[in-house]
């Protein structure tokens, strides 16, 4: 399986609205798409994105610490959206101000888990100031040490990998958690270490 790209994380939220107004107006993101479902929120629709799912109430924090966006310009800034929802971005060379530089996961064994998505099609990276992660493009997985916070209510959906085949996720050394068959996309979604979602999809 040819994993490419780190393509969307996904969330549950109670007030998906303030939030992509914020992820508007402070991060320079965009609506890409907006359903009774979700909010596909991105700087382009061929790059990352988020996808705010609408959820009935605030959810738990669980694995995600955090999610960090690139811009070329402008000023580095920590925002807490909410909800449990934190959106850094930094200065770094980007193609598109807005892309993913990495996500940040709490995990209990940082470095096994790191070595558990090498498994699952992501890439080896160096760590960085000591913390373990993985990367796709350019683009980081982190593994910070910390409880992970288990909870029926998760922040995180799924993280979302775009890959060439969607078939071959199964038989990856992982359950297999949904499959989606839907016009153009064809996704195989897997339970990777902690309970972390993750998506396998090809457009």
């Amino acid at each position: 399986m040819t994993a490419r790209t780190l393509d969307h994380v996904a969330l549950w939220v109670a007030d998906r609205d303030t939030i992509a107004e914020r992820l508007t107006s402070e991060v320079g993101l965009r609506v890409i798409e907006r359903t009774d479902r979700f909010t596909l929120m991105g700087a382009d629709a061929r790059r990352f994105k988020l996808t705010l799912f609408v959820a009935d109430e605030p959810r738990d924090q669980d694995a995600l610490k955090h999610v960090t966006l690139r811009t070329n310009e402008g000023e580095e800034r920590e925002l807490d959206l909410g909800e449990g929802l934190r959106v850094n971005v930094v200065r770094a060379r980007a193609d598109v101000d807005g892309d993913l530089d990495h996500v940040a996961l709490w995990s209990s064994t940082p470095e096994e888990t790191a070595r558990a998505y090498l498994a699952l099609g992501f890439d080896e990276a160096e760590p960085r100031d000591g913390i373990p992660r993985v990367e796709l493009a350019g683009a980081h997985v982190e593994f910070h040490e910390g409880d992970v916070g288990e909870t029926e209510r998760p922040l995180l959906n799924h993280l979302a990998v775009l890959v060439d085949k969607a078939e071959d996720a199964k038989r990856l050394p992982a359950d297999v958690a949904d499959e989606v068959d839907a016009p153009n996309t064809y996704a195989v979604f897997v339970w990777g270490p902690e309970r972390v979602k993750i998506e396998y999809v090809e457009h």
